[in-house]
């Protein structure tokens, strides 16, 4: 049988400075190829959210009216 022999890595890390600018390097290279929406288009999408956020706003108040409501019918308050 051959035996197998372990080689130790003595190869060194770059200390946590060199690392830390690598990984800054590759996020701004990384979001530069980011495709951003236009200026009317987030408008929009803004616009849609708030929108959709009134309905809800309005549907959950009307449901919690209704329920206090009926708790007052059946508490006799």
């Amino acid at each position: 049988m051959a035996e197998t022999k372990v080689v130790e890595k003595t190869e060194k890390k770059p200390n946590i400075f060199k690392r830390l600018w690598h990984k800054i390097k590759e996020v701004f290279s990384e979001l530069k190829k980011v495709t951003w929406p236009t200026f009317g288009k987030t408008v929009k999408n803004t616009g849609i959210v708030l929108v959709v956020v009134a309905v809800f706003l309005v549907v959950i108040s009307l449901f919690n009216i209704g329920l206090l409501e009926l708790f007052k019918l059946l508490t006799n308050v």
